[in-house]
C-alpha cells in the first residue's frame, strides 16, 4: 500500500468537492499546526537569577543552524548536564500566551521553560536548552513545516554530537528533558542513531502525543471529524507529513534507557489516556514510570508547566540516575 492509497485520495477529493466554505477554513487551519509562527525569547535565564550562563550555537546533523543557552549549576559547574527539548510551537524560553495574538490562538497563558532550568540549575544539574529548527531563533527547515519529530531528530543527534565533542560537556553524565515535539523527536534519534545515546543516562518524556490523537480532538472539538482524510491530503499538499507517520509510536521500542512519562489524562486535545498510555506500553525501557496529571484538561496551563510547580518528582527521577 502506497502512502496515501487511491482509495484515500478519493475519499479526500470527496470531502474537498462537499465541505462548506467555513469548514474548509478549519480544515486549512488545523494544517498550520504543523506551520508553527514563531515564540520568542521572553525571558533568559537572568530573569531567574542565575549566572555564568552563555548563548551557543551548532548545527544539527543536517547542517540547519541552531542556538540556545548554556546554563552551570548553581554554584559552578557539576558532573551531570540536562539536554531540554522543548515543545511546539514554543522555544527554549516557553510560550507566550499571555502576550496576546497569535500566541494566545493556542491558549492565553504564559509557559516559563527558564523557571524548570532554575529547578535544574538549582538541584546541581547544568542545563543545555536549545531552539529546535523552525522555533525560536534556530534556522528553517523544510519550509517552515514541522515533521513534529520526523525532521527534527536531526536537531536531537546534532545538540548531542555537540556535547559529545566538547572539551567539558563530553565528560559530564547526561539526562534528557524531552517534552511533546521535542520528545516525539528524541524518540526517533535514539532509535535511529542508538549509539550516540547508549551512556545517556534517563530521559523525563511529558506531553510526548500522536498528531492523530491532536487531530482527532481538535477536529471533533470543532465539528470537522468527517473530515480526517481531506486533513490528510492538505497535510501532504503541505509538503508536511500525515497524521500516522508523526507519533513517537514508530520509535518508542527503540528507547531502552529509564523513562519518566508524564501526561494530562483527561487533556481535552489528545485522546489521553489511551494515546499516552500506548507510546508509554511501546517504550522498550525495563525502568519505567508514566505519572498522570489529573483534575485538569488543559494541556498548555497545566501540563507544560507542571514541572516548573512541582519540581520534586522530575528532579528525584534525575537524581537516582544521575548521581
Amino acid at each position: 500500500m502506497g502512502r496515501f492509497p487511491k482509495e484515500k485520495m478519493d475519499k479526500a477529493l470527496e470531502q474537498l468537492n462537499t465541505i462548506s466554505e467555513s469548514d474548509y477554513a478549519k480544515v486549512k487551519g488545523m494544517v498550520n499546526v504543523v506551520r508553527p509562527f514563531r515564540s520568542v525569547l521572553h525571558k533568559t535565564p537572568d530573569d531567574h537569577g542565575m549566572t555564568g550562563w552563555e548563548d551557543i550555537y551548532f548545527p544539527a546533523d543536517d547542517g540547519v543552524a541552531l542556538e540556545g543557552w548554556y546554563i552551570p549549576a548553581k554554584g559552578g559547574e557539576s558532573d551531570r548536564l540536562v539536554i531540554f527539548n522543548h515543545a511546539l510551537p514554543m522555544c527554549r524560553a516557553g510560550f507566550q500566551g499571555h502576550f496576546g495574538e497569535p500566541w494566545s490562538n493556542y491558549d492565553a497563558v504564559e509557559i516559563d521553560f527558564v523557571k524548570q532550568m532554575k529547578h535544574l540549575t538549582d538541584a546541581g544539574y547544568n542545563v543545555l536548552a536549545y531552539d529546535i529548527r523552525n522555533h525560536g531563533r534556530s534556522g528553517a527547515s523544510n519550509n517552515g513545516v514541522s515533521g513534529i519529530g520526523r525532521i527534527e531528530w536531526r536537531d536531537c543527534v546534532g545538540v548531542k554530537k555537540y556535547v559529545d565533542s566538547h572539551p567539558r560537556l563530553g565528560k559530564m553524565k547526561i539526562g534528557l528533558y524531552s517534552q511533546c515535539m521535542g520528545g516525539n523527536s528524541q524518540y526517533e534519534a535514539i532509535y535511529r542513531r542508538p549509539d550516540l545515546f547508549e551512556n545517556v543516562r534517563c530521559m523525563c518524556s511529558p506531553m510526548v502525543v500522536s498528531m492523530r490523537a491532536i487531530y482527532e480532538a481538535f477536529s471533533e472539538l470543532q465539528g470537522i471529524d468527517r473530515y480526517l482524510d481531506l486533513l490528510d491530503f492538505e497535510l501532504l499538499k503541505a509538503g508536511g507529513f500525515l497524521m500516522d507517520e508523526m507519533t513517537p509510536q514508530l520509535f518508542a521500542h527503540g528507547v531502552k534507557m529509564p523513562v519518566l512519562m508524564i501526561q494530562v489524562k483527561d487533556d481535552a486535545w489528545t485522546k489521553n489516556p489511551e494515546d499516552g498510555q500506548k507510546t508509554f506500553d511501546l517504550l522498550g525501557s525495563r525502568d519505567k514510570e508514566l505519572f498522570w496529571i489529573e483534575g485538569t484538561t488543559r494541556r498548555f496551563k497545566d501540563g507544560y508547566n507542571y514541572f516548573g510547580r512541582h519540581p520534586e518528582m522530575v528532579i528525584a527521577f534525575f537524581d537516582k540516575y544521575m548521581k
